[in-house]
């Protein structure tokens, strides 16, 4: 049994998320990291993300003959390695240097997507250059339609197989670390900021190596030589404010790739993604980063993925608190039908630098298959026949 988990191979000395979290937190600067790990407020929601992952049990059948395990997944016409991929993330060059490409070559090499975020720091062309095309792109909605046509416009030309509309962002979130910290906006570096990269050599030579990060997809719409105070402006002004029902739908009319909304959390939201003809949704609260009392993202996954006639419209997956393996089981067998992790990635990537992105994947891959070994279940769609109870 256990020579089949070596088809995943993966550094044994991390051997779990949490053992990539640790390794990370040695060894990426604390404002960083605080960026990275932060939630909104007290940080409630961020911590019910994983928790109520618990309450989901499942049942074994092991006298039951199965076939050969295929963890594969078709979604929107690709067929993907595993039922995961990247989640969109900000600032991840600040985090680990390099970190977009990093994950994205080992995505590729994977088969499985990595989302670009809008404000990430590789642009949209170098990833879809590394990514050898199979990226997805995250939109951030800007105020201006023809920043927005531009964008789609980058896009088509690069032959985008996915795009994603983030709609939960309304506002920025208030995150305590980041304003501690001086990372939200307008950001700031202070002197404690300085100390931390100095006792951090090895993040501080990569990033002197990699360049100082910044919003590379971006940077055709930005004056030349912005400080940090009017970047916080141009932000705040490029993309503040709500993504409506009419704006996802004229994006709806100039996209005729698959799109996928972001952020979808109610039953009302829902029925708006099905009227836009959007093709899936990403059921999440953003990591537990924009609003403390809200439900957990597994907890809205239960609750949506349960009604019959979304499932028949749309694909229906999640992000937000998977952190093993099991974590991955336990959401397809309450409805999801892929799932997308950050922090695990990053996690990831700060432990291990260039080899962090393939560790990760192959952990999950390994976890999922000995799950799927010990249920008697040879395919994804099959583990809502072993969901137990939630409790």
């Amino acid at each position: 049994m256990g020579s089949k988990i070596i088809r995943f191979p993966y550094n044994q000395k991390y051997p779990s998320i949490a053992d990539l979290k640790n390794k990370a937190k040695s060894r990426i600067p604390k404002f960083a990291f605080d960026y990275l790990e932060g939630g909104v407020n007290e940080e409630l929601n961020l911590a019910r993300n994983e928790s109520d992952f618990d309450k989901i049990y499942l049942q074994p059948r092991y006298l039951e003959k199965i076939g050969e395990i295929d963890m594969s997944t078709k979604l929107f016409g690709i067929e993907y390695s595993a039922p995961f991929g990247v989640s969109p993330i900000g600032l991840q060059g600040l985090m680990w240097p390099n970190a977009p490409e990093i994950l994205a070559k080992a995505a590729a090499k994977e088969k499985l997507p990595y989302i670009l975020s809008t404000v990430s720091t590789s642009s949209i062309e170098r990833i879809a250059q590394v990514s050898e095309g199979t990226a997805w792109f995250q939109l951030y909605h800007p105020t201006e339609d023809r920043l927005r046509n531009d964008i789609l416009q980058r896009l088509k030309d690069v032959e985008c197989p996915v795009l994603v509309v983030l709609v939960d962002v309304p506002s920025f979130g208030l995150r305590y670390r980041e304003i501690k910290s001086g990372l939200s906006m307008p950001p700031k570096m202070n002197i404690s900021n300085v100390i931390q990269a100095m006792i951090r050599p090895t993040w501080g030579i990569k990033t002197l190596s990699h360049g100082i990060p910044s919003f590379a997809t971006l940077k055709p719409y930005m004056e030349k030589g912005l400080d940090l105070s009017q970047l916080g402006q141009f932000m705040n002004k490029t993309f503040t404010g709500k993504v409506t029902f009419e704006k996802v739908k004229a994006i709806r009319d100039i996209w005729k790739g698959p799109l996928v909304l972001k952020g979808i959390a109610t039953d009302a939201d829902m029925n708006d993604a099905i009227a836009l003809g959007a093709d899936g949704v990403i059921i999440s609260n953003h990591g537990g980063r924009q609003i403390d009392a809200g439900e957990s993202s597994i907890d809205s996954l239960i609750r949506l993925a349960a009604n019959p006639n979304y499932n028949e419209k749309m694909k229906i997956m999640l992000d937000g608190g998977i952190r093993s393996g099991v974590d991955l089981a336990r959401a397809h067998a309450v409805g999801s039908t892929f799932n997308f992790m950050g922090r695990p990635f990053m996690y990831g990537v700060g432990a291990l630098g260039n080899e962090g992105g393939e560790h990760t994947m192959n952990l999950f891959k390994a976890q999922l298959y000995q799950v799927m070994q010990q249920l008697s279940i040879d395919k994804i769609d099959r583990f809502p026949e072993r969901l137990l109870t939630i409790k």
